[in-house]
């Protein structure tokens, strides 16, 4: 068939339903040049220039489960561990070989010496030291795998090629996607380092680099997720620490992680892990995204249960090198040892499973520590990545899957032109190698030159720098700088001196503190040192006590004049200090602050991130509609800080002060976060409701939204929803509950549940809803109920070029994800949000490199999982029926059956 007549194969976006129509003649618009088209595994891959991508083998396939580790043995083999299951070994074909043979599983010993439990359910795999290393991650409850969580050693200790050795380094009380994670190998190659996700206790150490007595140390009201997720989870969350070959001392060197599944160091032994951020959490003002750190010794990045998550401000903890924004971080690795161009040589690559997406992370020294470039090195839709390495011969090898989801192994290589050579590390700089050197005193042996080395640097300009220097003041005894602190005069050194006495000194020191820190003027600091003395106090009162009569109305009057500032971070640090100490007028301003239209809402999502939002929509369809929803009408960050915080305040209110508060909670709940949004919202406001009379609390219950909200608080029961029970469907279960006959439904349960289920956002029917997809009015005319229910469950399966997502590679390396909806001479037009289709992107045509058609429909799946069968039903006799009230699948209005009835 000539190019210019097509079958178009009709994609209803927000249904998944395919339709065929007959072939006609179209004019299409211009498409950029499609790349990748090497094999139908490598196709949906995005490279750079110069690299290419081969398919070497699927352990899905081969019945051998979806591996999520692997490391390299010292024969050249490739090791790997189903996630939930057993280990593989298998050899690597060269470069252009073909496939890899079928890999082969690992026992443990042989013949009637033959471990039958044998080693899997691994997170981190390492070989090094003639040993295999396997951090397994596994439940308690696993009744077919009894290994219980922890380090492992294999040895083959006859020189068969048998591992028939096996030995438990260290047990750890810890599971699921947040338990025991990777291991890699020290710069040196004379220990190992291991990392954990917050779900893993810490276990017994020989020695803390950062000082044990962590805290949860947060003065804001402490709400845990409403959903119950980590809410048992407390300080000090993720963990990484140090151990030698044998397992014999464990050292813990960071901690204050979410759930980072792996770590690297770069060419000049600096660590770096990518930590995770809680996709419930969108939306609200302790949001993290998932962001690079370098993990100094004795660093602290300040995960804390629920809303507690610390500020990257805080003085006690570090900030990141590079937030990149959401995702689900499986890996990390650098680029030193890859046959890769010098501009490689410097970088992280950071695996994204969520977004399929490589993040390189170009690093660049900045005093002690680095800041970061972002660009795009390989990104696939989808594409779950799990884990990666630099093979032997200098090739990127890595897999995908997890969660049981289809898993393969993929080999990236430079065939550019451009030398691969070996590149000499730069100089260290001389801020990191003073850091390097004031960490030489985080040791569990007290040095009498300490307390001399690091004063001068408790004021250094470089903030890792004065954490080093900080954190090597709190390992001497309090006794030898106690006095010395007290008494001194830079401020800087003293706010960074009273945080380490606050941390290790005793409670009596309180007044002493407390006036020393008011001492400093306030309006002679920066905003970083503003912001640095703030958290002094607080920590003051979390660890000491509530100030006493004669201190608290000195610490008002201290900072009272300065609320309200400039600057959003320094007025949460006040409105948080005035607030706890019951400043007067401090409602009346936090509420006029609340008044003001927040320009940035949405700094908690947005703000200094390296991946937009909006660019990710299309490129899952698990989180996807959860992004393009709260981007439709973004929650005001800022404002719901200040209302947490209000909950606390029991006095100073006035019946106008109320009224304001609680009326804005209600219009609060009209905005779209997170999974948890609403319930947090809802525990503050019955932490508010607390300090109400109680003649009044019924009054203000309804008017901050009390009777728009289910029974638990975690949803908004106002609108059309779903009743539920929810289940999975799929062609196996929805097919027969409609081929069962579709008669005597609910035809106003059905045209309710096309908009629960958002249909109506991206179609319309009977001229009602939205225009992204085609008119569903004529559906029923053509297709069976086979084809409709096939594609509502499986959107992906065919998707139609004029409803397909495009991936646009862009010259600066990074790409754009949507769909095209107009084009002129010199751009494209690109809609990123089926829920806001009329914001669109606009991409230079002289930027884009490449374009390709992506393999996920624009259709999110598992909209209809909220709905019970009824429900399910009445939907498809709805859009069956083409919208008809009197189609004969409907019973009379009168007869109508309820819903939840059979």
């Amino acid at each position: 068939m000539k190019s210019n007549f097509k079958s178009i194969q009709v994609v209803l976006a927000a249904l998944g339903l395919t339709i065929l129509v007959a072939s006609f003649t179209l004019t299409r618009k211009t498409e950029p040049a499609v790349t990748g088209r090497d094999n139908p595994k490598a196709e949906k891959l995005r490279l750079q220039p110069d690299f290419k991508a081969e398919h070497l083998y699927s352990p899905s396939e081969n019945k051998q489960g979806s591996w999520v580790a692997m490391t390299f043995d010292d024969k050249g083999r490739l090791i790997a561990s189903d996630q939930f299951g057993a280990l593989y070994r298998m050899s690597i074909p060269a470069a252009g070989g073909g496939p890899a043979s079928p890999a082969q599983k690992l026992t443990i010993g042989k013949g009637a010496n033959i471990d039958t439990l044998g080693m899997g359910y691994a997170n981190g795999l390492l070989y090094a030291f003639n040993s295999l290393y396997v951090m397994i991650n596994n439940s308690k409850n696993n009744r077919s795998f009894t290994r219980q969580s922890g380090l492992y050693r294999l040895q083959d200790t006859d020189g068969d090629d048998q591992f028939d050795k096996l030995t438990l380094l260290k047990a750890m009380v810890g599971d699921g996607e947040h338990g025991p994670h990777s291991i890699i190998l020290s710069p040196d190659k004379k220990s190992l380092v291991v990392i954990s996700g917050n779900h893993t206790d810490v276990p017994s150490m020989d020695w803390h680099r950062l000082p044990k007595n962590w805290q949860e140390d947060q003065l804001f009201p402490l709400i845990k997720d409403p959903r119950g997720h980590a809410n048992d989870r407390m300080a000090p969350g993720g963990w990484i620490a140090t151990t030698d070959p044998e397992g014999k001392r464990f050292e813990l060197i960071s901690a204050g992680y979410r759930n980072a599944f792996d770590i690297a160091y770069n060419e000049v032994g600096d660590l770096f892990v990518y930590d995770a951020d809680m996709e419930w959490d969108f939306g609200l003002p302790w949001y993290r995204p998932t962001r690079i750190c370098h993990a100094t010794s004795g660093s602290e990045f300040g995960w804390r249960t629920g809303n507690s998550k610390w500020s990257p401000t805080f003085p006690d903890n570090l900030p990141p090198v590079i937030n990149i924004g959401q995702g689900s971080p499986t890996n990390l690795i650098h680029l030193k040892d890859a046959k890769f161009p010098a501009k490689y040589k410097s970088t992280l690559l950071a695996f994204d499973w969520s977004f399929g997406i490589v993040h390189a992370i170009h690093l660049k020294p900045s005093g002690s520590t680095y800041t970061a470039d972002r660009t795009e090195f390989l990104s696939g839709l989808p594409l779950p990545l799990t884990d990666g390495v630099i093979g032997p011969d200098g090739a990127l090898y890595f897999l995908t899957g997890g969660r049981r989801l289809e898993s393969d192994l993929y080999r990236v290589t430079y065939t550019g032109s451009e030398s691969t050579a070996p590149v000499a590390a730069a100089p260290v700089s001389q801020a990191n190698t003073l850091r390097r050197s004031l960490e030489k005193y985080h040791s569990e042996n007290p040095d009498k030159g300490a307390v001399a080395a690091a004063w001068p640097h408790l004021n250094n300009p470089d903030r890792f720098v004065r954490y080093a220097a900080r954190i090597a003041l709190e390992h001497q005894p309090v006794a030898d700088w106690q006095d010395r602190a007290l008494k001194e005069k830079d401020p800087v050194a003293l706010i960074n001196a009273m945080i380490g006495l606050t941390r290790q000194g005793k409670a009596d020191q309180k007044n002493a503190i407390l006036n020393a820190l008011m001492s400093v003027n306030y309006k002679a600091l920066t905003q970083p040192q503003q912001l640095d003395i703030l958290r002094a106090f607080e920590l003051v009162f979390l660890r000491m006590g509530q100030p006493d009569a004669t201190i608290k109305p000195k610490l008002i009057a201290y900072l009272n004049s300065y609320y309200p500032a400039n600057n959003a971070h320094l007025n949460r640090a006040l409105s948080k200090a005035l607030i706890y100490l019951e400043a007067p007028k401090v409602i009346e301003r936090t509420l006029a602050l609340m008044a003001v239209k927040e320009e940035a809402g949405a700094n908690a999502l947005r703000e200094e991130t390296a991946t937009a939002s909006n660019d990710l929509i299309m490129r899952s369809q698990q989180y996807g509609g959860d992004i393009a929803a709260m981007l439709a009408k973004v929650p005001p960050a800022q404002h719901t800080y200040y209302a947490t915080m209000l909950s606390l305040a029991k006095t100073g209110w006035t019946p106008q002060t109320q009224e304001t508060y609680f009326k804005w909670f209600r219009e609060a709940f009209n905005y779209k976060g997170g999974r948890s949004y609403v319930g947090f919202l809802d525990r503050a406001r019955k932490l508010a409701l607390n300090h109400v009379a109680a003649d009044k609390k019924a009054y203000f219950d309804k008017l901050s939204g009390g009777d728009i909200l289910s029974k638990n608080g975690n949803d908004l029961i106002s609108g059309i929803m779903p009743k539920g029970p929810g289940r999975f469907w799929r062609l196996e279960n929805a097919l027969p509950a409609v081929e069962a006959g579709l008669t005597g439904r609910n035809f106003k349960q059905g045209k309710e549940m096309y908009s629960a289920t958002t249909c109506i956002v991206c179609h319309t029917m009977k001229g009602e809803g939205g225009a992204i997809g085609p008119d569903l009015t004529q559906l029923y005319t053509r297709f069976s109920a086979k084809d409709m229910v096939e594609a509502i469950v499986d959107p992906n399966k065919a998707i139609s070029d004029q409803y397909a997502a495009t991936q646009y590679s862009l010259k600066n390396g990074t790409s754009v994800v949507g769909r095209l909806v107009n084009e002129d001479k010199n751009f494209y037009y690109v809609s990123q949000n089926p829920y806001a289709p009329e914001t669109l992107e606009k991409v230079p045509k002289k930027n884009v490199l490449s374009a390709k058609y992506s393999g996920v429909s624009i259709m999110f799946t598992g909209l209809i999982n909220s709905l019970n069968e009824d429900e399910f039903k009445d939907l498809m006799a709805y859009l069956m029926s083409g919208g008809n009230e009197n189609s004969p699948m409907f019973a009379p209005a009168s007869t109508e059956k309820k819903a939840g009835d059979k």
